[in-house]
């Protein structure tokens, strides 16, 4: 029984740092708060993993799983961006550009647990990605403008509930023997993450930018190799033709 439990003790400790950023950014510790998104994304990570290296998965877990994303990565990184940036707008905009983020993240999940993805990808940018972009980004607040902040939501919300497909490496196993290193990890991330939050939230925001740019660019790459295709086949047909006369 205990062990069944493990890995969601990873997803409440997920949920717990989710909740934990959107006190922070009410208490005006931004830097603080993004990094806990941070670090809610390692347990995310993790608990998966740790099911499967268990035989521990459920439906429990799956449920659970999601509903705690949805804080940790929907409404946390919507509110550090809130209380960073578009609080200073008209509180139609804000408000509206706030709750569309977690919105959309939860519509995200709910198509992820009926529909899933195609093998090795997922559809869509998974939620935890978009979280940790939202919430590193707010910290660019005072070199980006607040227009470029509303859109940078915005888009990352249409990119939870795009069709394109972004790479799944959760399927990356754990060895059952790092079952148990596992919190060692997570305790360590954490000591280092609160020493360094503003420099390592910066830092994390490039690769976690890079992957959700490369979903964009993928699917911009598959429409061109589309349109060639079709277009040979025209020219193709359209030469047939003129050689059958």
């Amino acid at each position: 029984m205990i062990m069944k439990s493990v890995p969601n003790m990873f997803t409440l400790g997920n949920l717990f740092l989710g909740i934990i950023a959107i006190l922070m950014a009410i208490d005006g510790q931004y830097s603080h708060a993004a990094i806990m998104v941070i670090v809610a994304m390692l347990l995310d990570g993790l608990d998966g993993r740790v099911a499967r290296a268990l035989n521990a998965q459920s439906e429990f877990g799956k449920e659970l799983d999601s509903l705690s994303d949805v804080i940790s990565f929907g409404v946390a990184p919507a509110v550090i961006m809130y209380f960073v940036a578009l609080q200073s707008a008209s509180p139609a905009l804000a408000w509206t550009v706030t709750a569309i983020f977690p919105m959309c993240g939860a519509l995200r999940l709910a198509r992820f647990n009926v529909v899933g993805g195609a093998a090795g990808y997922f559809t869509g940018l998974p939620i935890p990605a978009a979280g940790g972009v939202l919430a590193t980004l707010s910290l660019f607040h005072e070199d980006i403008s607040l227009f470029s902040m509303a859109v940078a939501t915005l888009l990352l919300s249409y990119l939870m509930v795009s069709s394109l497909k972004y790479p799944n490496f959760k399927r990356v196993g754990l060895p059952k023997k790092a079952v148990w290193i596992a919190p060692l990890v997570v305790i360590g991330a954490v000591v280092v993450a609160v020493q360094f939050s503003d420099q390592l939230s910066k830092l994390i925001f490039v690769p976690l930018v890079l992957y959700a740019v490369y979903g964009m660019k993928h699917n911009i790459q598959a429409i061109a190799r589309k349109r060639r295709a079709k277009r040979r086949h025209a020219e193709d047909s359209s030469s047939y033709r003129h050689s059958e006369r």
